[in-house]
């Protein structure tokens, strides 16, 4: 691999920024759903931000595409620095952190995730050859999903501390000798702001070559996205694959953001370590599918394995709205673990071999902006005081399962003009 180095450097800035991500999008929903504060104020607030991202997906393929993607990764991660130090400084000022300010920093890391992805796997093809696509999407997936889950789980445990010299985790109490106190949010946001000064020193020093002659459009935004949608237009089977893969992806992110926390707290009245614990179990699901998936279907076509990893998904959901089980719903966290990371890697090296590189941040914002105004619909459903009333979330899961089914059925049908 010609750019190892760089590659190296991208994937461990990616690692560090990928922890400040993770804690600010997990524990924010989290603190909401246990802090006796409106939930369904949250929800709100997250279908406005959601939706305002279809237009800054759109506009962020183009920038992609055009610019150097080394320095746009140091652009938007020294916006996050300066969010997440200013918001820090303020709760320090003032004791705490206003609501405003936490849903200014949840909006900002959903902004910066939505540039942040489509650039890493744009400069990875740019810096990759062909035959290293499948390993180096296998890296990217065992890194980042694993490090922003798992941060996740952490920003959860900082935010409830421990009792009884106890850390109950994966299900089980281990004896710690020593009680550590809950930290302040700001607190938790002043170690994501110094986590994404890391990133920016560690992106600086990336040194590389492209392996192809990426010819530039040059032309007005406009013409520059007119370009995806074209593209696309002129290769249906990519366009509804690159979609129809992506509904598992859809589903999890609103589990992780709006669901998860009240079936916790809600349904299986359980605390904080439960939901650590539930993390931390997708986390080593991710992590097997980035070092096994391709090993686990072997020459099996990536098609036939992205519809199997589908219908598995769309099982467990419907197990976890039926069933009120703690360790059902960790082991519902490995497999979708499996099943996203797994479902990202073979979709994206699929989408690799069909899309040329120079338009690959364009088609990338066309697939994103479909998915996120998926996302919207259903995080606009799901916010619904009806599914936050008990044990109605459950209801969330077993929709989101269904969701998933009928997004398999299209690929069933296509199955030989997908495969070709």
């Amino acid at each position: 691999m010609r750019n190892r180095k760089a590659l190296a450097l991208l994937l461990t800035s990616n690692v560090v920024s990928g922890f400040a991500q993770g804690i600010s999008m997990l524990s924010i929903p989290w603190y909401f759903s246990t802090k006796g504060a409106d939930y369904s104020t949250f929800g709100l607030v997250y279908i406005f931000i959601t939706l305002s991202t279809a237009f800054w997906g759109l506009y962020a393929g183009t920038l992609i595409d055009r610019y150097s993607r080394k320095n746009i990764f140091l652009g938007i991660n020294i916006f996050g620095a300066l969010v997440l130090s200013s918001v820090a400084i303020s709760g320090f000022l003032l004791g705490n952190v206003p609501e405003s300010l936490i849903y200014l920093v949840f909006g900002s890391t959903i902004f910066i995730y939505n540039i942040h992805y489509p650039c890493l796997y744009a400069f990875g093809q740019e810096i990759s050859e062909k035959e290293n696509y499948g390993k180096m999407n296998s890296l990217i997936e065992i890194q980042g999903q694993a490090t922003a889950i798992f941060a996740g789980a952490v920003g959860a445990r900082l935010l409830t501390g421990t009792d009884h010299e106890e850390l109950d985790i994966l299900g089980f109490s281990i004896s710690l000798g020593f009680d550590f106190p809950a930290w302040k949010l700001h607190e938790i946001f002043l170690m994501d702001a110094c986590t994404y000064c890391i990133s920016i020193a560690l992106i600086s020093n990336i040194s590389y070559k492209r392996i192809e002659e990426l010819v530039i459009h040059t032309g007005g935004i406009i013409e520059r996205l007119k370009t995806g949608f074209t593209w696309l237009k002129q290769h249906p089977m990519v366009f509804l694959f690159g979609n129809l893969s992506h509904s598992i992806f859809v589903i999890l992110l609103v589990e992780v953001h709006l669901l998860l926390s009240p079936y916790i707290d809600k349904h299986l009245g359980e605390k904080g370590d439960v939901y650590a614990s539930a993390e931390i179990f997708y986390a080593i699901g991710a992590l097997y599918a980035g070092f096994g998936i391709r090993k686990l279907f072997g020459k099996r076509n990536v098609v036939t394995a992205v519809i199997i990893l589908m219908l598995v998904t769309s099982f467990f959901l419907v197990l976890v709205a039926f069933t009120k089980s703690a360790w059902i719903f960790f082991l519902f966290s490995l497999i979708i673990g499996i099943t996203n990371a797994g479902t990202r890697i073979l979709r994206i090296t699929w989408l690799f071999q069909k899309i040329p590189n120079n338009v690959m941040g364009r088609t990338g914002s066309v697939f994103q902006v479909v998915n996120i105004l998926l996302r919207g619909i259903f995080v606009s459903i799901f916010s619904i005081t009806f599914f936050m009333t008990g044990s109605n979330i459950t209801w969330a899961y077993f929709i989101g399962g269904l969701f998933v089914l009928l997004s398999a059925v299209p690929m069933i049908v296509l199955y030989r003009r997908l495969r070709d």
